[in-house]
């Protein structure tokens, strides 16, 4: 069982400064010197014992599959980001009883950007060659500034996130998007050793080497030979593979390629979901569900008006794909504008909403961790 207080920044070696990229380096140095309508019946509900009292009832940790909670995050400016204190994160998850975050870095920060109209995420740049790398390292030594200050743990295996719920405050380390790889394929098994990653999504808000993202238009058709490549090579070495903001033909390919159960940690449901939407059809979400994987709900105020919305579209998603294959991703301080969930102080309220959209008490233990439980202990073991 690997269960620990994250060690102190390991050392990596960093690319030499190559033209054009020594501003944008020195300016990331001071960042890393900074660390800082459902169609289910409602049912009667007893009152939400609130925080960890809880959770007497059951023995499954309770998973955020997807957080940037206590502003792990550089944004988009990594000398800002010197200067932006973390939030508490083990605190609000003991109010609201949450177990174990997803705790994600942002790995392609550098090059992308809050559109104009602030109404999405989009490339705006190249990156130079090694600057993912650079940016991805900063990222993850913020992480490990933030579990070192707020005392969390590091779940690297199976054993240690079924502990979690008695261990305390747990997270496992996750990447949004794999852009730190720049088509290297051994930098996959450094990041899953020094900086003990055990969750990958592939892409985020930028076409990469791996495949095409939801949100801009395609221009691989879908996974790449690289990303089918990386793919296997999370599966040996044991990480979660993320399907989030891949397009329909990149999951396709990823659950014809992966051996393991995927993941697509957040997003929601739409019947016809648009060109350029986050959301998933249920055909898109099926194919996750198809290799024994998990779907995030998100709390998104574009997509729900209240977190009893947002429970009767887990409702949904599960009617569409089946109980065993629904869960949680909060997103937590990654949305552009506010959510209906913006505190893990507010889980309970959200685990009483969703027996009144129908979930028996073993339906919302599946959703709040127990089904990504399951995926964890079959890709990382």
């Amino acid at each position: 069982m690997t269960l620990s207080r994250f060690p102190s920044p390991q050392a990596a070696t960093r690319h030499a400064a190559q033209p054009g990229r020594r501003r944008w380096l020195a300016a990331a140095a001071l960042a890393s010197a900074g660390l800082a309508g459902c169609a289910r019946p409602a049912v009667p509900v007893a009152p939400v014992v609130g925080g960890a009292q809880e959770h007497a009832a059951d023995d499954v940790p309770r998973i955020d599959m997807h957080s940037h909670a206590g502003r792990v995050s550089l944004g988009h400016d990594a000398a800002r980001a010197a200067s932006r204190p973390f939030l508490p994160v083990a605190e609000a998850m003991r109010a609201g009883g949450l177990d174990v975050l997803c705790l994600d870095i942002v790995a392609d920060g550098s090059a992308t950007r809050v559109s104009a109209d602030r109404r999405k995420i989009e490339p705006w740049r190249t990156p130079a060659p090694g600057e993912m790398a650079d940016w991805a390292r900063l990222s993850f030594a913020r992480a490990e500034a933030l579990i070192a200050h707020e005392g969390l743990l590091v779940a690297s295996d199976a054993a240690a996130l079924r502990a979690a719920r008695r261990a305390g405050p747990t997270v496992i380390v996750s990447s949004e998007g794999a852009d730190f790889l720049e088509g290297d394929i051994d930098r996959l098994e450094q990041a899953w050793r020094e900086h003990r990653l055990r969750h990958l999504q592939l892409t985020h808000y930028r076409p990469n080497e791996l495949g095409d993202i939801q949100t801009e238009a395609p221009v691989h058709g879908g996974l790449t030979d690289f990303g089918a490549e990386v793919v296997r090579r999370c599966n040996r070495l044991g990480l979660v593979v993320d399907v989030a903001h891949g397009t329909f033909e990149l999951v396709r390919r990823a659950a014809a390629v992966s051996s393991k159960p995927l993941v697509l940690s957040h997003t929601s449901l739409s019947q016809r979901a648009g060109p350029r939407s986050r959301q998933v059809t249920p055909e898109h979400a099926r194919l996750v569900a198809d290799t024994g994987g998990v779907v995030g709900v998100w709390p998104s105020a574009g997509v729900f008006s209240s977190i009893q919305a947002m429970a009767e579209g887990v409702a949904r998603m599960a009617d569409a794909i089946g109980i065993e294959h629904v869960g949680l991703g909060s997103d937590m301080l990654g949305f552009i504008s506010p959510p209906v969930l913006q505190s893990y102080r507010q889980l309970p309220e959200l685990r009483a909403a969703l027996r009144q959209a129908g979930l028996s008490a073993g339906d919302v233990t599946k959703v709040m961790g127990g089904n990504y439980l399951r995926v964890f202990t079959a890709a990382v073991g």
